[in-house]
């Protein structure tokens, strides 16, 4: 190999023939020496989904996508620009003599088009789509590395929220140092068992009392105090941590409840709901580990009730079929939460095993108001009767919310109404008063006789 072709393959993608991250970074380099003045702008594409196109057309036709999609780029560079390929779906685009961000933006918004245009190949049509990240130059950039990894940073951004591109802030990179010491402490917590278990009470409805618990992580942190789920369960969702950490979770919870159960007589049926994540969907020891905590904590497997949303049970519907039906053989239970959002057809929700339907909170919150609310928990209540499913209403917090909850015979439910999720030592004092929540209410029967309880009844039977 001659001088000249071993330094075209190290600075080039073999696939594309584009400049590799090599040459990119030397470009940059070269750029931000010449004139800290200069105006330019680098933009890393990552294609939409593009592992789809590998595993259901083929690895041979997501190298054809790839070296059509290097062209289109090509092709649509303006003069001075440069296309680089990255390996696998990622492509960065130097832009030279920039005249301001706005031209930056509408050259982003052009691209963004162009890679949702179809791809015809003589065989077949291929969709794709891409995400843009955009760094300006800036004098304060000393290192093309760093150019880099703000417009890497600004492209994931982008994909969370669902845009097509974003311009890099400093404020993006603050969060993702900050984002990045969230998931080590958070690997410390599971390692050291930091993480507490927080249950909330889940209340028979028609008879006021205690039915059970939804078992809910709650993360103390030793210096900054606790933390948001909605901070820190994202952050194990991405990283994969939501796997170990749910499974202590499970542990916890089902050892705790066999607790109470093993004193207290009056509450020997008590069940414990665990919420589970769509990422335990791929994970094929989610079955096995759920068989194993079953046996050494002695939990009666039908106390046991898992939950998953109804969008993450939508996000492979097939998959999580064949996995609840696993899971329904350990003999545990499956709710299905948050039910009402995640437009699930009425085939699927036929097929899916689960038990139970949790009524999301958003429709139940205005049931004190005269709302279309209302007829939708009425609808959802009617299609729980006619399938054979239990239902439990979220996120109850008046009696308002109550009454009207009772008059149309829903059977369970949670909420702030009886109690906010709570630790283990105040559980044991809500155990100890069994009739806490009898006076919440006058007694005045339980969705009989009225016309909601006809409804509910032929709705889905005739």
């Amino acid at each position: 190999m001659s001088r000249e072709s071993f330094r075209h393959a190290a600075f080039h993608d073999m696939l594309t023939q584009l400049p590799n991250r090599s040459h990119i970074l030397d470009t940059l380099g070269q750029l931000l020496k010449l004139d800290e003045n200069a105006s330019f702008a680098v933009m890393l594409l990552n294609l939409n989904r593009f592992r789809t196109i590998n595993e259901s057309l083929g690895y041979q036709t997501g190298d054809r996508v790839i070296r059509h999609i290097a062209k289109r780029l090509q092709e649509g560079a303006p003069g001075g620009g440069i296309v680089g390929h990255f390996g696998g779906d990622d492509f960065a685009i130097i832009l030279r003599n920039v005249s301001d961000r706005t031209a930056v933006a509408d050259f982003a918004d052009s691209v963004v088009a162009t890679m949702a245009e179809v791809i015809r190949f003589k065989d077949r049509q291929v969709y794709t789509s891409a995400t843009l990240g955009i760094a300006l130059s800036d004098p304060a950039y000393n290192h093309a590395e760093s150019l880099l990894r703000d417009a890497d940073i600004a492209m994931r951004q982008a994909k969370d929220r669902r845009k097509g591109f974003m311009f890099f802030d400093p404020s993006m990179h603050s969060r993702a140092v900050s984002l990045q010491q969230l998931e080590t402490d958070l690997r410390y917590a599971i390692v050291c068992n930091e993480l507490e278990v927080f249950y909330q009470p889940i209340v028979d409805l028609e008879k006021l009392t205690l039915h059970g618990f939804e078992a809910l992580v709650r993360w103390n942190h030793p210096q900054k105090g606790f933390i948001l789920p909605n901070d820190f369960i994202p952050v194990s969702e991405d990283t994969g941590l939501v796997i170990p950490m749910t499974l202590q979770i499970l542990r916890d919870a089902c050892t705790q409840v066999v607790k109470w159960q093993r004193s207290n007589k009056i509450h020997k049926n008590l069940s414990v709901s665990v919420n589970l994540s769509g990422k335990h969907f791929g994970d094929p020891s989610l079955v096995p580990q759920i068989i194993k905590i079953i046996k050494e904590t002695h939990i009666k497997p039908g106390r046991l009730k898992l939950e998953i949303t109804e969008s993450a049970a939508m996000d492979d519907a097939e998959n999580t079929i064949e996995t609840l039906h696993k899971i329904k053989g350990t003999g545990a239970k499956i709710s299905l939460d948050d039910f009402g959002t995640g437009y699930s057809s009425l085939s699927y929700l036929q097929r899916f095993p689960v038990d139970t339907l949790k009524i999301d909170r958003s429709f139940v919150s205005s049931m004190d108001e005269a709302t279309e609310n209302d007829e939708i928990v009425r609808m959802i209540m009617a299609l729980a009767k006619s399938l054979g499913l239990k239902v439990i209403a979220e996120g109850i917090e008046n009696v308002q919310q109550l009454t009207n909850l009772r008059r149309l015979g829903c059977e369970y439910g949670q909420g702030y109404l009886f109690s906010p999720p709570v630790p283990v030592g105040v559980v044991d004092e809500m155990i100890a008063d069994p009739d806490r929540w009898k006076n919440l209410v006058p007694e005045t029967g339980f969705g009989a006789g009225n016309s909601d309880s006809d409804f509910l009844q032929s709705e889905f039977t005739n």
